[in-house]
């Protein structure tokens, strides 16, 4: 009995031992972590800029945008694309079929007028030229000699041309023969592609098949109802603007480091060119390139107020070309007021074959008040390898008397005579070149 009773108070006191301790308190923490993931989205800069295709309805473009010329564009006829001042457009690089131009087709106008202050940009897409015309403290990335990046500028109209076989319309080079945007010419004399004026072209002149480039500026039967006035070409493969017959008056152009001529005029071209300035470098072929008529329309130029530089180097031709004008295939106009200036000896001005010879003898080719200044070497001393004008300017054919006229419209000069060239370069104070 003993034993039992010390069992049962063993029992009782560990019980109450038990029940005296606390209960175990169990807390809850939540870690939350968070991971942050970065994702880099490329934005398109032009993604409500971009001009690609035909453009069938009038459309204005935005100058507070840059916009991206991608592939062909077409301004198709009966259609009006209006470029206010300032406008930057840029194209994407491409060759062949795939590059870049735009196309102001027959019927079709462009109305793009720049100013002094806002002049409107054609480029490349490679150009780091901001909204405004304006460029990083670390200045312009291409300069003259970045050419071939995209094609360049048509204007084509409905006025007469003079083409083989006396067709009546032709396809513009530098566009395939399946794009019917391409074709020119026609019977309108006044015919209207619009305005074009302030507007700088640089490094065009995409390659679109073996030796077949297109040019800065193409006029291609533009009639006399259209504005061409204030047009820089800059950094071009071939020639620098090209009138193919048409009709229209240009005024005020700059070409400067074109690779094959400056300005360059075929079919029976029938306007005036006023005032001018042609800048080689060792890229360039002819200041000026004229051919006449292909077929039997006739047509008869003037060419006025000009001024040609020559690429020299101390007496010396930095390129193996650039000689000052070559009159071609029975060529037919007038040509005053010239200034030939630094060209070194050797170049001149030609009559290439008979058939010039015989346009220049019946009158319908003609020169005055044209004027040389020769180059000084380093020494500030005129090049002794320069020559009189009746070597400067050379009939191929010797069957005319060109050579032996020369001195009746041509002399050389020490200084720029009033009168003589382009009378004040500072109207191109707004260009590249002049910047």
């Amino acid at each position: 009995m003993k034993n039992y009773k010390l069992s049962f108070f063993f029992l009782f006191t560990l019980l109450v031992i038990a029940c005296s301790e606390e209960d175990p308190v169990i807390e809850y923490v939540t870690v939350t972590e968070t991971v942050t993931e970065t994702n880099t989205v490329e934005v398109d800069p032009y993604a409500d800029s971009t001009l690609e295709g035909n453009i069938t309805e009038d459309k204005t473009l935005d100058a507070s945008k840059i916009w991206l010329i991608k592939g062909r564009v077409s301004v198709t006829d009966g259609t009006t694309l209006t470029i206010p001042a300032g406008t930057i457009i840029k194209a994407a690089s491409g060759t062949g079929a795939d590059a870049s131009t735009l196309i102001v087709a027959r019927g079709g106008k462009m109305i793009a007028n720049g100013t002094a202050d806002n002049p409107i940009i054609m480029t490349a897409a490679a150009d780091n030229i901001e909204v405004g015309g304006t460029y990083p403290e670390s200045g312009p990335a291409l300069n003259v000699d970045t050419r071939g990046l995209w094609g360049g500028l048509l204007v084509l109209g409905k006025a007469p041309c003079s083409f083989k076989s006396d067709v009546t319309e032709l396809q513009i080079e530098g566009i395939p023969t399946s794009d019917t945007n391409g074709l020119y010419g026609g019977s309108v004399a006044d015919d209207n592609s619009g305005s074009f004026q302030y507007i700088s072209i640089r490094h065009g002149g995409a390659e679109i098949g073996e030796g077949n480039e297109i040019n800065g500026l193409t006029l291609g039967g533009v009639g006399s109802g259209t504005t061409v006035n204030q047009i820089e070409v800059l950094g071009n493969v071939d020639d620098g603007i090209e009138f193919f017959g048409g009709t229209v008056n240009a005024t005020n152009l700059l070409v400067w480091g074109q690779g094959d001529d400056a300005i360059d005029i075929d079919q029976a071209y029938a306007g005036t060119i006023d005032g001018a300035l042609v800048v080689l470098t060792a890229a360039s072929d002819h200041g000026f390139e004229i051919d006449g008529p292909e077929g039997s329309a006739p047509g008869r130029f003037t060419l006025k107020n000009a001024t040609v530089i020559g690429a020299t180097d101390d007496c010396d031709a930095e390129g193996v070309d650039g000689e000052m004008a070559d009159f071609r295939k029975g060529a037919t106009g007038d040509v005053l007021n010239i200034l030939f200036k630094d060209f070194a000896g050797g170049k001149d001005v030609e009559l290439d074959a008979s058939a010039d010879a015989s346009t220049y003898s019946a009158g319908t080719l003609t020169f005055a008040n044209i004027d040389i200044l020769h180059p000084l070497d380093d020494n500030g001393n005129v090049c002794s390898d320069v020559e009189s004008v009746d070597k400067i300017f050379d009939d191929k054919s010797d069957e005319s008397t060109f050579e032996t006229d020369a001195s009746t419209f041509a002399e050389i000069v020490t200084v720029q005579k009033e009168g003589n060239g382009l009378s004040d370069d500072s109207t191109f104070s707004w260009t590249f070149y002049m910047r």
